[in-house]
């Protein structure tokens, strides 16, 4: 096994190193790619095929390896698409709400960990072969393989084969356009796959969502956890709980008497051991709480992994749940205003209209920063995703030239409003209320932010969990104990169905 992984590490960054001097030795932009050949065990009928490699850039994305095989002697075909990078700090959840007949062409890569959902129709591919599609091309191909076993299913299971006709003439359907619109998600634990995104797409229809992965994802990715050091290694002080900085003191004479001991102390930083959601290792927290005047107390957390590098800034804002959402509107109208303090909760969207800017919910977390140093996040994060790093600012040389203009337009607007050169508005909807724009006239109202109070929507309290909170009689149990097992389990699937 050891030796295959060596000979498949050095088959990969032979690819690379010939790509590499191809692109010295001046190989333009419209000459073919450089595709590597090898021979290999046909898993059909057991003779010598030929496997195809091509190592390759996926604008808005990254490197991937593209691979074809096919046999001479049976006629097996197999193509698949693994990514040439390692697993992501974080996993990764696209959601996609295909609306024309142009969003079913957005090309999708769908890694050997990712799993694929049509939402409408609550069907899903679960993690498998990795593939380089486009919505259209996963939708028919689901369809096809639906429609493989059908004619077995018709005489054997007439009742299934009805049912999943319906399913296969609804794909169809949305795979020509006849059926909009409809909502598609991939997510991906590894972080590895992707869906295209668009300057035009408007709030609400693309989300990308980044969330750490469970202990049990970890695992199947093959980074197993290491709670307990190895024999004979020393674990560095800070990750020991006797050891939390800033230390207590153990005289509780020196103590303030109204103090408790337990109690966190503002602006007092206290670190505490974690485990890095990145590879699993052990690493440390660093917690920091803040008052914010004329808002509420926060928590700043910060993780950082000596292993792996992975780096995590967030904020945690804490007190009851409000009776409604709040909208708040700030205008930028100078450059002293990009320095007006933000918070952005993680349930938080904002918008900026005048940039055509939208961050969804979950989208960066939660941040405390300023509106300038925000936007400039916002902006490097994306720019990052588009056209990669500063050595491909071209964004790779499969990407159209008008979709490349729109999103230079983009950065170009984004970039005058950093600058002070550009007046725009900036809103934050929070259904939890725990978003703040600092006021330069407090506590006197400030006449360049609006703040409003809304009803939050079914949807907003269904996604916060709000619906299944038990306020009420939680202490006696079941409210009705005269059910029977079944009868509750039948009362629990039908509310399963109606949601």
């Amino acid at each position: 096994m050891a030796e295959q992984k060596s000979l498949a590490q050095d088959l990969f960054e032979d690819i690379q190193r010939k790509v590499d001097e191809a692109s010295k030795d001046g190989v333009g932009e419209n000459e073919p790619k450089l595709v590597e050949e090898i021979e290999s065990l046909c898993m059909n009928c057991h003779e010598q095929g030929i496997t195809k490699l091509l190592l390759t850039k996926i604008p808005f994305f990254r490197e991937i390896i593209i691979m074809s095989f096919d046999c001479p002697h049976c006629g097996f075909q197999n193509s698949e698409v693994q990514p040439a990078g390692q697993i992501q700090q974080q996993g990764h959840k696209y959601t996609f709400k295909v609306e024309t007949t142009q969003d079913l062409q957005r090309q999708i890569v769908k890694s050997d960990t990712g799993v694929f959902r049509i939402e409408d129709l609550d069907l899903e591919i679960p993690p498998g072969r990795g593939q380089l599609t486009n919505a259209e091309g996963i939708l028919s191909m689901v369809a096809e393989d639906l429609q493989q076993k059908q004619p077995e299913r018709e005489e054997a299971i007439p009742g299934v084969y009805e049912q999943i006709e319906k399913v296969i003439s609804t794909l169809k359907d949305m795979a020509s356009g006849q059926n909009l619109p409809f909502i598609i998600s991939l997510d991906d634990p590894a972080g590895n796959s992707w869906i295209e995104p668009s300057p035009q797409d408007g709030r609400g229809k693309y989300v990308r969502t980044d969330y750490n992965r469970t202990p049990e994802q970890n695992e199947a990715l093959g980074l197993a956890p290491t709670a307990e050091p190895p024999n004979g290694v020393q674990m560095r002080p800070e990750y020991h709980p006797q050891h939390m900085y800033p230390q207590m003191p153990q005289d509780t004479t020196t103590l303030d008497q109204d103090q408790d001991q337990d109690e966190i102390v503002e602006n007092q930083v206290y670190s505490f051991p974690a485990t890095c959601p990145g590879c699993s290792k052990p690493c440390a927290t660093n917690m920091k709480m803040v008052n914010i005047p004329h808002f509420k107390q926060v928590v700043l957390m910060s993780t950082v992994c000596d292993h792996c590098g992975y780096r995590s800034n967030e904020i945690k804002t804490g007190g009851e749940v409000p009776e409604k959402g709040r909208r708040i509107t700030v205008s930028i109208e100078k450059s002293e205003d990009l320095s007006r303090d933000i918070l952005k909760s993680e349930t938080c969207a904002m918008t900026c209209p005048e940039l055509e800017l939208q961050v969804e919910p979950g989208t960066l977390g939660g941040r405390f920063t300023t509106i300038e140093g925000l936007l400039t996040q916002v902006r490097d994060d994306l720019h990052t995703s588009i056209f990669g790093d500063e050595d491909n600012a071209g964004g790779g040389d499969s990407m159209a030239t008008a979709e490349k203009e729109r999103w230079e337009q983009f950065f170009a607007r984004v970039d005058q409003a950093i600058k002070g050169e550009r007046k725009f508005h900036v809103t934050l909807e929070d259904p939890l209320a725990s978003s703040y724009v600092q006021s330069f006239t407090a506590p006197d109202p400030d006449p360049q932010i609006q703040v409003e109070d809304y009803e939050r929507t079914d949807k907003e309290e269904e996604a916060l969990g709000l619906k299944d909170i038990k306020t009420e009689g939680y202490e006696q149990g079941d409210a009705n104990p005269e059910l029977t097992e079944e009868e509750r389990a039948r009362k629990f699937l039908d509310e399963v169905n109606r949601r």
